[in-house]
């Protein structure tokens, strides 16, 4: 086992893992709605498409981490975790950059005007609704389990190993979840991006 590589402080743990994922969801909830009118020079879809790949390596460092802890090499499985949670930051600050300049995509909207006709809705068919639930799934637990992924990795940080390995058993297999399906989510709408 690794030594501790923080001083445990669960006090300002709470305290900062909190506040952090009240700002963290208080940006994304607010600056969902605005969008900036500015000529990048870009196609600023490319933030979306930078989301999709991070989200995907992050799916795919969460199996690595996953192996690396079976393997009993725990500080691989350390440097492939921080890592991950380093991309899932700039997976964020894509996220935001991507909807501040682009705005919402209706699913189903092939003329771009911001929405469906029924002759769209008919076009997408019952898609919209696997669209609607995938979306919504991973809206609702990428917000529930950040403040989780911050405990899992805090209790990892500071060699409390029992608890880390308790929060991870159901932190996984949720931070699994919205990476895979925000690459799913991604082909889904990019299709609708004008």
């Amino acid at each position: 086992m690794l030594s501790p590589a923080i001083t445990q402080n669960d006090k300002k743990a709470h305290i900062l893992i909190w506040i952090f994922s009240a700002i963290v969801f208080l940006a994304v909830t607010v600056l969902d709605r605005i969008t900036l009118d500015v000529e990048l020079g870009f196609d600023p879809h490319i933030f979306a498409l930078l989301s999709a790949c991070i989200n995907s390596m992050v799916a795919i460092l969460l199996v690595v981490g996953l192996m690396m802890v079976k393997q009993k090499k725990y500080q691989q499985h350390k440097n492939v975790m921080m890592f991950t949670m380093v991309l899932s930051v700039l997976f964020l600050v894509f996220y935001i950059l991507h909807h501040l300049f682009t705005g919402e995509t209706k699913f189903g909207d092939t003329d771009h005007n911001g929405l469906l006709d029924a002759t769209e809705k008919a076009a997408a068919g019952g898609l919209r609704y696997v669209y609607y639930f995938i979306i919504s799934t991973h809206i609702t637990l990428a917000g529930i389990v950040m403040p989780f992924v911050l405990y899992s990795a805090y209790r990892g940080l500071t060699a409390q190993f029992g608890l880390h390995k308790k929060l991870v058993r159901y932190t996984f297999p949720i931070w699994l979840y919205v990476a895979v399906t925000g690459v799913v989510v991604y082909w889904m709408i990019s299709p609708y991006y004008q």
